[in-house]
C-alpha cells in the first residue's frame, strides 16, 4: 500500500514516511526557514513500531543544530569601542596640537585632517597604545603587538567600518557556532594577519580588527566547503560569498590600506574553518540521543572522507605557517626580498596615486620649551611646544611637516 500524506500547517513541514517490511524513516520534504543560506535538515529517528502504515511530523522546535545566544561579539564590539575612547583620552590633541577637530571634546578632540583624515588619535599615541611596529616587534622583542593591534583603530570611521562588519558576519556566525570556536577564529585570524602585514610592510604602524573580520569571511567560506551535504542553496550561497570577498579584497589595492593583513586573516580564517567549524554530515544521527523507544535510521559515518582530509591538511598548514612566519619575523625577515610582485597585492598605482613609501628626512633644534623642525624635503619649518620629545613623536611631526 502507499504510504499516508499528511502537510503540518503549523510550521511548513511535509513528512512522508513509507513503510516497507518495517523498515520505518521520516524524511523531511520541505521546511520553511529564514536562515540564508538555507540548511536541509537531517532524518530524524522513528519510532520502532512495526505497523505498515505510518506518518509522523516534526516538532516546531525542531532544528537540527543548537543555537547559541551571540554575547561574545557584542563584547568585542564593545571592547574596542572602549579602548578607542581610552586612546583618545591618552592622545589628549589640545596638549600637542594647535589645529585639533572638535575643539569642544576637549581631550577628545581628534587630531588635524592632514594628520589623521580618520577622525582619530596621532600615530604616536596608537603606537604607544600597541600599534604594530615591526622594529618594536624585531629588535625589543614585543610580539604581543601582534595581538594588541587588532584592538586598535586608527579613527572613527576605522571603528565604524569594522564593527558594523562584525555585527552582521559575528552574530549569524556566533548563533551557529558559538563563542569559544568563533573567538579563536577571529584571534587567531587577527594574529595572521598581523603575522604577514609585518613581513611585508616594515615601514610605519598599523592597526585594525580588519584581519580578524577576513578571517572570519574565510572561515564562512570554509564552512560552506566542508559541510556542503547539509547546505542547500549551495551554488548560490558560495558565489555571493565569494563575490563579497573579491569586493573586499579588492579594495585593500588602494594605498594607506594594508591589504595583506586581510589577506593573511583571510588564509587563516579559511584554514581555521575546515577545523574549527566542521558539522556531521547529512543523514547521520547520534545514536544516544534518540528518545526511549525510538530507533535511529542505518549509521552513517559522522564526517566524510574529504572532511577528515581537509581538517588534517589545515591543521598542518596552520601549525607550519604560523611557525615559519613568526620565526622569520623575529629574524628581521623582509619577504619583500622573496617576492618581487607581492607589493601589488597591498597596493596598485595609478595616475591617481602613488603606492612608493615617501621618507622623509628633518633637522631638530631645542629652543627653551619650544622645539624647531625643519624638513629637508620641502625646506618647511616650524615651531612647536612638545612635553615629550620621544622619537616617535618627532618622526611623526616631520612626517606631516613634509608632506
Amino acid at each position: 500500500m502507499v504510504g499516508r500524506e499528511r502537510e503540518l500547517a503549523e510550521n511548513g513541514v511535509e513528512v512522508k514516511v513509507h513503510s516497507q517490511q518495517g523498515d520505518n524513516a521520516g524524511h523531511p520534504v520541505g521546511a520553511s526557514s529564514t536562515l540564508l543560506p538555507k540548511r536541509s535538515t537531517p532524518s530524524p529517528a522513528v519510532p520502532s513500531h512495526h505497523s505498515h502504515h505510518q506518518q509522523y511530523v516534526l516538532s516546531a522546535d525542531f532544528r537540527p543544530f543548537r543555537r547559541w545566544m551571540p554575547w561574545l561579539v557584542p563584547l568585542f564590539v564593545l571592547a574596542n569601542t572602549v579602548l578607542f575612547f581610552i586612546t583618545m583620552y591618552v592622545n589628549d590633541c589640545p596638549k600637542n596640537s594647535e589645529s585639533c577637530i572638535g575643539k569642544f571634546l576637549g581631550r577628545f578632540s581628534f587630531q588635524p585632517i592632514k594628520e589623521n583624515p580618520l577622525l582619530g588619535p596621532s600615530s604616536s599615541t596608537l603606537e604607544k597604545m600597541g600599534a604594530l611596529d615591526v622594529d618594536k616587534v624585531v629588535h625589543r622583542h614585543q610580539a604581543w603587538r601582534l595581538i594588541s593591534c587588532i584592538w586598535l583603530h586608527a579613527g572613527v570611521f576605522h571603528l565604524l567600518a569594522n564593527m558594523l562588519s562584525l555585527v552582521f558576519i559575528g552574530i549569524r556566525l556566533e548563533q551557529e557556532f558559538g563563542f569559544i570556536r568563533i573567538g579563536l577564529v577571529y584571534v587567531i585570524s587577527g594574529f595572521g594577519g598581523s603575522l604577514l602585514s609585518a613581513l611585508f610592510i616594515q615601514m610605519g604602524i598599523s592597526v585594525g580588527a580588519s584581519g580578524a573580520l577576513f578571517g572570519l569571511l574565510g572561515g564562512m567560506l570554509s564552512e560552506l566547503i566542508t559541510n556542503w551535504t547539509i547546505y542547500a542553496n549551495k551554488l548560490a550561497a558560495l558565489l555571493t560569498l565569494v563575490l563579497i570577498i573579491i569586493i573586499n579584497l579588492a579594495v585593500g589595492i588602494l594605498p594607506h590600506v594594508d591589504n595583506f593583513a586581510h589577506i593573511g586573516g583571510f588564509l587563516s580564517g579559511f584554514l581555521l574553518g575546515f577545523v574549527l567549524l566542521i558539522r556531521p554530515q547529512f543523514g547521520w544521527v547520534n545514536q544516544k540521543a534518540c528518545p526511549p523507544g525510538y530507533i535511529a535510521p542505518p549509521s552513517k559515518s559522522r564526517h566524510k572522507t574529504y572532511q577528515y582530509v581537509l581538517w588534517v591538511v589545515s591543521l598542518i598548514l596552520l601549525i607550519v605557517g604560523f611557525t615559519a612566519g613568526l620565526l622569520a619575523l623575529l629574524r628581521g625577515a623582509d619577504l619583500n626580498n622573496y617576492c618581487s610582485w607581492c607589493h601589488y597585492l597591498s597596493c596598485v598605482p595609478t595616475s591617481l596615486w602613488s603606492c612608493k613609501w615617501q621618507n622623509f628626512s628633518c633637522e631638530s633644534s631645542q629652543l627653551g620649551n619650544y622645539f624647531n623642525l625643519t624638513c629637508l624635503n620641502n625646506g618647511k619649518s616650524h615651531l612647536y611646544l612638545l612635553s615629550d620629545d620621544s622619537s616617535s613623536q618627532v618622526q611623526q611631526l616631520c612626517s606631516q611637516l613634509c608632506s
